[in-house]
Order: structure tokens, then C-alpha cells, then sequence
């Protein structure tokens, strides 16, 4: 198995992160989708985007914010969101919080950087 990389994170479908960087890596990839461990510090979010794809995101550690398509929900450790494909949606640390984003069908393009 391949080493596990954390790469810098500042950008989400092209749009800077809010409040600082965060972090990812890529945990496994097949032709018809991708997950992610993601890490954002408390105080970091995501601007408010869509995408092509579903997302599916489950909590490890941390607090989250966030909103899809204007309904919002505090998310802890064991909760899980779905951000469908096309509806706007944003996440904002509210504790150092790292999760699981799964994407699929696999993104036409890196949809983190």
C-alpha cells in the first residue's frame, strides 16, 4: 500500500478557503468515485459551492457547520451530511475536526487543492 500523504488544502471547486488552510489526502480512488480524509482547524471554512458530483461527508473528530441548499445542521463525531450534486453548500470548523468526504461519480476535475 501506498504511503499516505497530507497535502496543503486552499481551495474548494476553485474557490479560496475562509479563514486559513486546511488539509487532505487522498484515501482511495476507483473509477466511479474517491474519499478523502480531510482536516480543517477551528475557524476554517469552505466558501459556499456546487459541484458535480454527490459528497457524502462522515465526521471522525471535531464540530462542523455547514448548510446544503440553505438548510443548516451542527454535525459532531458520527454524524454525516450529503451534499448532492449541484445544490450550494458550505462547512466551517467550529473545532479542529477532520472527517471522511466521500465523491462520486469520480470528479471531471480535482475538486480540492
Amino acid at each position: 500500500m501506498e504511503e499516505q500523504v497530507w497535502h496543503q488544502l486552499v481551495t474548494v471547486e476553485g474557490l479560496p478557503l475562509l479563514g486559513g488552510e486546511g488539509r487532505f489526502r487522498l484515501l482511495e480512488q476507483a473509477a466511479s468515485g474517491l474519499a478523502y480524509l480531510i482536516h480543517y482547524p477551528a475557524g476554517v471554512s469552505s466558501p459556499t459551492h456546487a459541484h458535480d458530483h454527490d459528497s457524502i461527508v462522515y465526521v471522525l473528530s471535531g464540530r462542523l457547520r455547514g448548510a446544503v441548499d440553505g438548510v443548516e445542521a451542527v454535525l459532531e463525531p458520527g454524524d454525516s451530511v450529503l451534499h448532492p450534486r449541484g445544490l450550494s453548500h458550505h462547512v466551517e470548523a467550529l473545532a479542529d475536526s477532520m472527517w471522511v468526504e466521500f465523491k462520486s461519480p469520480l470528479p471531471e476535475r480535482p475538486p480540492i487543492a
